[in-house]
């Protein structure tokens, strides 16, 4: 079973958090996005549009990514998202604070 958009699934800001690491290696448009996501977690993410675009929107908004209008390899025009420097460090800053919460949780998981 396999995350879907509802909030409730991720903890807040992860979705950001992983579409940044998505944006890594280079510009992908929103499908490409969903594509990584899913196969670099072996099926378990599964992101929907009505997730992705609003979480991309508030990227832009806070500049960690930019966005550009291209052709995507089926010939379909489609809007690229690149990582910006805000958003590389925001990408470590929120990987720092999502990894100490990860760890508090599996802390609070081992107590009996």
């Amino acid at each position: 079973m396999g995350l879907t958009n509802t909030p409730s699934d991720l903890l807040p800001g992860t979705l950001e958090l992983l579409i940044l690491k998505a944006l890594v290696r280079g510009s992908k448009h929103g499908y490409g996005i969903v594509e990584h996501l899913r196969l670099a977690s072996d099926d378990v993410l599964t992101v929907g549009e009505s997730a992705l675009y609003p979480a991309l929107q508030r990227l832009l908004q806070n500049d960690c990514v930019k966005a550009e209008w291209g052709t995507s390899e089926n010939n379909r025009r489609a809007r690229y998202y690149t990582l910006t420097a805000a958003g590389r460090r925001q990408l470590a800053a929120e990987q720092t604070e999502f990894d100490r919460m990860v760890g508090a949780i599996q802390r609070v998981l081992k107590t009996s």
